[in-house]
């Protein structure tokens, strides 16, 4: 399963939370490098709206794009002096704060089996028993 393809023209990318303060040169410049971008990965998931496997590749590429810049030159950046490193914390608590890409919770999936529609559910004597989920039983 690839996800290479052309974008999708049929919605606008996604906006990005507006920041808590004007943007700047950089900010601006960084604005207009990654919206074509943006643009493209956004046509990539609406192509695949229906696809959820694909979906799930294209989130985890994403997460370990995330985790790459984090871990890479994100981390090299970091000032080495206390008195620029609080500066850089202050700007990125004036600015929105830490990105973070939200994983779905278990309990979501969870959420979603419970409304499996009564004609895809399988019938009663079929269905396996689930075990208890209390940690409260001795084993």
């Amino acid at each position: 399963m690839t996800l290479s393809g052309p974008p999708a023209t049929t919605s606008p990318p996604q906006e990005l939370p507006p920041e808590r303060e004007p943007k700047g040169p950089l900010q601006e410049q960084l604005d207009t490098q990654l919206s074509p971008l943006l643009a493209a990965i956004e046509g990539l998931a609406s192509e695949r709206a229906e696809d959820a496997e694909s979906l799930l590749i294209l989130l985890r590429r994403l997460e370990g794009l995330h985790r790459s810049i984090q871990d890479g030159p994100f981390r090299a950046s970091l000032p080495t002096d206390r008195h620029r490193l609080f500066e850089l914390l202050q700007n990125m608590e004036r600015s929105g704060g830490w990105p973070y890409i939200p994983r779905l919770q278990l309990r979501t999936f969870m959420d979603l089996l419970q409304k499996v529609p009564a004609d895809e559910a399988p019938p009663e004597s079929q269905a396996p028993e689930a075990p208890p989920l209390g940690l409260d039983q001795a084993t």
